[in-house]
This record gives C-alpha cells, sequence and structure tokens, in this order.
C-alpha cells in the first residue's frame, strides 16, 4: 500500500484513478471501478465530474 496517491497511467482503464485508489487503499481495482459506476448512477453523474479532477490533478505514477 502506497503512502501517497498516485494516479496509476500504467494500469489505467480511462484515467487510472480506480487503480491508484486500487493500490492506496489495497482494495481489487475492479471493485474501485464498481464502485464509481454504481456512485455515478446513484448521484446522477457527479462522480465523474470529482473523477476527472483527480484524474487532471493528481501526480501520476
Amino acid at each position: 500500500m502506497a503512502n501517497k496517491f498516485l494516479v496509476k497511467k500504467s494500469e489505467a482503464k480511462i484515467m487510472g484513478v480506480a487503480a491508484g485508489l486500487a493500490d492506496y487503499t489495497g482494495v481489487d481495482a475492479l471493485l474501485i471501478r464498481l464502485g464509481l459506476v454504481g456512485a455515478t448512477l446513484l448521484t446522477g453523474g457527479i462522480v465523474i465530474v470529482f473523477y476527472i479532477l483527480t484524474g487532471l490533478l493528481a501526480d501520476a505514477a
């Protein structure tokens, strides 16, 4: 588990946010991705804005 959140471009499906969160938390990336999809559906798309901002503003690995 990393001590700093990094977007993982090498393991990215879109921007690497889910892969970075998976590495940071120790949770499987598939579960993070499913959670992001579920949260997007529940919030009417607000999560997409935070996903894009995180992908653009976080450090890349």
